[in-house]
């Protein structure tokens, strides 16, 4: 959806974009609103039975008040920890995390205010996002230590979860994960993005998400998500990432705070990319894999931004392998 990496949405001509974008706000603010009330009353109604209609696959978890959705299958150690990215949940891994489950303890999550999670405090930077999956892993009794997953935005939490729960991270794999270092296009993304999930945040408040459902989800998302599109790709989880989004510059440099030669030691890392990419990012993600002794990098034969689904039994072979 949004998560097409943050950057990149700044690259072909990122005013025409904007103005484009703005184009579509106005127009869906003309067509709409005097509909408005009509549809965020049936909303309103439509959204209180969703609780009934698509309950939580896993547990709510309180991490300090507010309670964060976990769900976890299977069993054995290390525990698998799954991060989404950008507007994505725990949904996204739906595939990945049924396959893997057979071998490993397996939990996926929502970020605050996404699908089944309750909204969280501003501002949702890389740091506060990182606090509360630490918090929502210890509350929840899922012990460490944890290999985790990350794709795209959700590289940014697991990066500084890991500079500062050392101890607790058994291993690291990052799937085309943000570039922290890409400050002016994260600068210039972050408005475009603000549009784009403000407008999506719009159409599914006044019901047409709902009623059109399937125009409205992205072509990437897995079946669970589909089938629980109101509730995944709903007001609060556009209005999360729109969150998330706007707090990306100073997410980023949390996350180059991090940064320094070797600071992760022999800790078993994949970074994995798609083909075909820019030599920037080629050039990110070789400098990633060089912080640990143990790095590793994998370039997929997909071009697709979502490897994970493109390519499934490779990202599974790379977190079994840092698994050990």
């Amino acid at each position: 959806m949004a998560d097409r990496k943050l950057e990149s949405t700044t690259r072909p001509r990122p005013r025409r974009l904007l103005r484009a974008l703005l184009r579509v706000t106005a127009l869906a603010v003309v067509l709409l609103v005097p509909a408005s009330g009509v549809g965020f009353a049936y909303e309103s109604n439509a959204a209180r039975a969703d609780a009934r209609e698509h309950p939580a696959p896993g547990r709510l978890v309180d991490v300090g008040g507010h309670r964060l959705h976990l769900y976890c299958t299977g069993g054995g150690s290390p525990t698998v920890v799954l991060e989404a990215g950008l507007a994505e949940s725990s949904a996204s891994w739906e595939l990945i995390q049924r396959r893997l489950s057979a071998r490993f303890r397996v939990c996926s999550y929502d970020r605050a205010g996404y699908a089944w999670s309750q909204e969280g405090p501003s501002p949702r930077t890389a740091e506060r996002l990182a606090g509360e999956l630490h918090a929502l892993l210890t509350a929840s009794g899922e012990a460490g230590p944890y290999v985790m997953v990350a794709h795209s935005f959700g590289g940014n939490v697991v990066r500084v979860f890991a500079d500062r729960w050392r101890s607790l991270t058994a291993g690291l794999v990052l799937i085309d994960v943000t570039d922290e270092t890409a400050l002016t296009a994260l600068r210039i993304s972050r408005p475009l993005l603000a549009v784009q999930l403000g407008v999506n945040q719009f159409l599914a408040r006044v019901g047409l998400l709902r009623l059109r459902g399937d125009a409205l989800v992205p072509p990437e998302a897995t079946p669970l998500a589909r089938a629980n599109a109101t509730v995944v790709y709903g007001s609060g989880s556009m209005a999360a990432a729109r969150a998330e989004a706007w707090a990306s510059v100073d997410s980023a440099a949390q996350v180059a705070a991090t940064v320094r030669p070797g600071s992760w030691g022999d800790l078993p890392v994949t970074v994995i990319r798609p083909a075909g990419q820019p030599e920037e990012d080629d050039a990110h993600a070789r400098s990633l894999a060089a912080l640990s002794s143990r790095g590793r990098l994998v370039t997929a034969t997909t071009t697709e931004h979502y490897v994970q689904n493109a390519q499934p039994d490779l990202v599974l072979d790379e977190i079994a392998r840092v698994a050990g």
